[in-house]
This record gives C-alpha cells, structure tokens and sequence, in this order.
C-alpha cells in the first residue's frame, strides 16, 4: 500500500455512505507506532488540511510541524481557507516552548491565526476541520509525537460532535486566549530570535541524531517539490 493517505481516504468514503444511509456519526482509532504506522496520524492531519474548503482550528499544547505539515498548513491559508491555531502562552518546558515561535513569521505572514492561551497550562491535543472532521487524542503536531511517541488519536466524521468541539476551542479562543500580532516575529529583538532559533535547532537536531524524520526535520522552510496533501 504506497497510498500514504488510504486509511484517510477510507474513512471518508465510509463516511459519506454512513450519511447517505442515516447511520450518523463514523470514528476511527489512528494510531502511531515505530513499526508499522509511523507517520499515519500525521498523513491523517495532512490530508484533511489539503481537503479543507472553509475553516481550519488546531489546538496543541506543542506545536513544532515539519516541513510537509507547514506546507499544507501554508497551501490551506493560501487558498482562502480560515486557519486559526490555539497554542501554549504559559512558559510548561524551555524547549518545546521556545521551538515553536521561529516558525511563527512565516505563518502569519500568510495569514494564520495564533492564538496562546494563557489562564493555565494547554494539554489539548484537538482538531476540527470545516464542519465535519475532528480528531482527539494524545498526539502533538510535534517531532516527539509524529515521529517517535506511542500515539492514539480517534478521528471523528460528524458534523454534531465537530459542532461541539468547534464551539469550544471558538470559547477558548474568545475568552482565554491573547491573539499574536502579525507583526509579532518582525519585531522581536534579534538575541530572542537567535534563542528562539537555536532552541528549533537542537530539537531538530535531536531528531535527526536518533534517526527519524529523515531531511524534512532539517528544512527551515517546505520542499517546493513536495507534492500537496490530495
């Protein structure tokens, strides 16, 4: 099976039978392992982005994407999709923290929402895309839980149960969050830019020292020869 996307694909097609026949809501059990499925709840993520007709929120507590996910991410904001991220705003562990914020620039610059919620620690691990696609789990869009964690996300088609999540992580935003100015990463002072840069670096470096991820770990910006998520 060379289709990095069949069990996505899959899921879709039973969903829309299941709604064509009343049955409702279809659930599937996404899991990541060092064997078999390494990256099947990242090409899970991937190719619901690249599906994405109108609105895209992603709340994780540690958010470091490769290349190919900060492509589809970037193709979705491009393409006149609503992408709003809910993040970490409190200081939990130095490097994941700081890891994240290099890549910040690149993704307001094309529009993306970031939001850091701050009233207490974000463990969120949740999804909803358009109106009928959510995923809930333990996974991180992070090198540890993309590529070297024991993960399990449940990715639900329903439009009820996306409702439902959509409304929360929408009152989460409203009511907890401070939104990151576009202008954020341009005026930031460079010493905290090169702190922020060398703390991406060691995690990517860390990833590719124990060898996972392979060259799209150690690329600052996504392939242009990649091809997008179907």
């Amino acid at each position: 099976m060379n289709d990095p996307h069949f069990g996505a694909k899959n899921l879709d097609a039973n969903a829309h039978a299941a709604a064509r026949s009343g049955e409702g809501l279809l659930a599937g059990l996404v899991l990541r392992d060092n064997l078999r499925f390494r990256k099947r709840i990242e090409n899970f993520y991937r190719y619901a982005i690249g599906q994405a007709k109108s609105e895209i929120i992603i709340a994780n507590a540690y958010f470091v994407p490769g290349g190919k996910m900060r492509k589809a991410l970037l193709s979705a904001a491009r393409r006149g999709v609503k992408v709003q991220l809910l993040l970490q705003g409190r200081y939990e562990y130095f490097m994941q923290y700081y890891a994240a914020r290099p890549i910040y620039g690149e993704l307001l610059a094309a529009g993306i929402e970031i939001h850091e919620y701050a009233p207490s620690f974000l463990h969120a691990k949740v999804a909803v895309i358009d109106d009928h696609w959510a995923t809930v789990g333990s996974s991180n869009i992070d090198p540890y839980s993309l590529l070297m964690a024991r993960e399990a996300n449940v990715v639900v088609r329903d439009p009820f149960f996306s409702e439902q999540l959509r409304d929360e992580l929408k009152k989460m935003i409203d009511e907890g969050a401070r939104r990151v100015p576009p202008q954020h990463w341009a005026l930031r002072p460079r010493v905290y830019k090169a702190l922020l840069w060398m703390s991406y670096g060691i995690v990517r470096l860390a990833m590719g020292l124990v060898g996972y991820g392979g060259n799209e770990w150690f690329s600052m910006r996504p392939r242009t020869h990649d091809k997008p998520a179907p």
